[in-house]
């Protein structure tokens, strides 16, 4: 997503895929114990192709970068001292989970980094970063739409209350509250059903979701939950926009990050405890016409307040004063 934003600012970008999965049960494991050391194994080979690079960019922009190695960011830098090197990630880049014993040591190496998290910006220049920037996080004007039926219609909202997620205790908890008030649950993600046994029976398991079917999902339900990760010591999270921005209602703990972005009651909606979040539930399975309004509303404030991808880097991207794509 925030590559093809570069992309649509007019940056030719080369791309260097991270994410590879290791078709090997013995090395899936020895990856999975490598990140919990924060020595994650470089798999994809990006320290290699960096390094084999004929000629350095003028912008590395490195995303997490938990497997980039502080040799490697040196080494870009002695070959060419003029580059600019920006890191972004969505995750709290303090947090060992999140993390990596690379990351931390390259951090003085970058020129800037961007983060989701306004906590952020004191520590990572604590651990050594340079400039750091807070951007608010964003939605791709692509995925996250309002999917409709074939005659433009919005489609019919088949769940009542849903959530797509990672399974956490907090989480768990919280809508093993609203099934045993009444109010069935979808949940959507992984590790869910290893806690089944945790979860009322009227409460529906699915498999994780992306891309246009995450979409479609998000807007096919009247009420979006929206949990904060407490591990990640969220204040907003990646679906704070993506839920709005497919024209669905966000039901979300209340933060004031997220008050900011959205209004309450108008584009989207919060609760502060379990109770107030089953009232509220409620209240829009009732009212579904009044969730759509609300949705509409949250979709609109994604259009005018510039919340998307392209425009969040954009802002980001002046901000650091790089030099304008194209």
């Amino acid at each position: 997503m925030r590559c093809e934003a570069l992309k649509e600012l007019g940056y030719r970008v080369t791309e260097f895929a991270t994410d590879v999965r290791q078709p090997s049960v013995v090395l899936r494991y020895a990856d999975k114990f490598a990140r919990r050391l924060r020595v994650p194994i470089d798999h994809a080979g990006v320290n290699r192709m960096l390094l084999a690079l004929p000629e350095i960019p003028a912008i590395l922009w490195i995303d997490k970068g938990n497997t980039v190695l502080p040799s490697t960011l040196r080494t870009v830098r002695k070959r060419a001292p003029g580059v600019r090197i920006i890191g972004y990630s969505p995750d709290d880049m303090l947090q060992w989970h999140c993390s990596s014993f690379y990351f931390l040591r390259g951090l003085p190496s970058y020129d800037a980094f961007i983060t989701t998290k306004s906590f952020g910006v004191a520590e990572l220049k604590r651990a050594g970063c340079p400039a750091v920037l807070f951007s608010e996080n964003a939605y791709d004007p692509v995925t996250h739409v309002p999917v409709r039926r074939p005659d433009g219609g919005p489609i019919e909202q088949t769940i009542g209350v849903g959530f797509i997620g990672h399974h956490e205790r907090a989480r768990c908890r919280s809508i093993a509250r609203l099934c045993d008030a009444g109010v069935p649950v979808t949940v959507t993600g992984p590790g869910w059903n290893r806690h089944r046994r945790r979860l009322p029976a009227n409460a529906t398991i699915l498999p994780p979701v992306y891309g246009p079917e995450y979409a479609a999902r998000i807007s096919a339900t009247v009420v979006n939950l929206g949990f904060l990760r407490k591990m990640n010591r969220d204040l907003q999270t990646q679906r704070t926009v993506e839920v709005p921005a497919c024209a669905a209602l966000l039901l979300a703990e209340r933060t004031a990050e997220q008050q900011v972005l959205f209004a309450e009651g108008v584009e989207a909606d919060y609760f502060g405890d379990d109770d107030e979040l089953i009232a509220k539930a409620r209240h829009y399975l009732a009212h579904p016409a009044e969730a759509r309004e609300i949705g509409k509303a949250g979709h609109r404030r994604c259009l005018v307040g510039r919340y998307s991808y392209r425009e969040r880097i954009a802002d980001a991207i002046q901000q650091v004063g790089l030099p304008r794509g194209g």
